[in-house]
């Protein structure tokens, strides 16, 4: 009859046999591949090129993206809906105050902007850029900055990188005129 210790030295011997078959496996699998790959990974598909032109012929020209016309959003903010401006606002909420006499967030309390001296809010620390930037905040001002940030204010600590929507921005527009 078998003793306990006697299958402990039954199962290490399978086990030890099993390690030694496998290890030396292994080992004479990376002799047998001693060079590794010159770029580990593998080579992804690349999508085909359009044709180069005929001699002769000109490139197509690939569509421009429309520029933004910060004017015609300042505009269309004067019809704007406001209540869905509100909505776009969410996205300012979590930086921004928009109550009047709310308190400064990571940005500046945004009630009354509309007109007021860019960089002139109380209490709020604003960045050297801003500050350097002058002048009222008007609504193409505005649209300006909200639409990119960091294109209109170089320097900014702004890290929202804007509002691409033109009708967001006008409706969002809209909703700041009313916070007076």
């Amino acid at each position: 009859m078998l003793d306990s210790f006697e299958l402990s030295k039954i199962a290490g011997a399978i086990l030890c046999s099993l390690l030694v078959i496998v290890g030396f496996r292994t080992a004479l699998e990376m002799a047998a591949h001693d060079k590794a790959p010159e770029k580990p990974g593998y080579v992804l598909p690349l999508p085909e090129a359009a044709a180069p032109p005929a001699k002769g012929e000109a490139a197509p020209a690939e569509p421009a993206a429309p520029a933004f016309d910060a004017k015609a959003v300042a505009d269309a903010a004067t019809s704007g809906d406001a209540a869905a401006g509100q909505k776009v606002f969410s996205k300012c909420a979590a930086c921004h105050s928009g109550d009047n006499g709310g308190p400064n967030k990571v940005g500046p309390n945004l009630w009354g902007v509309v007109g007021r001296a860019k960089a002139s809010h109380e209490g709020f620390n604003y960045s050297d850029a801003m500050k350097a930037k002058g002048g009222d905040w008007t609504l193409e001002d505005l649209a300006h900055f909200i639409h990119k940030p960091k294109e209109f204010v170089p320097g900014t600590k702004m890290l929202f990188p804007g509002v691409a929507d033109t009708g967001d921005l006008s409706n969002l527009l809209a909703y700041l005129n009313t916070l007076k």
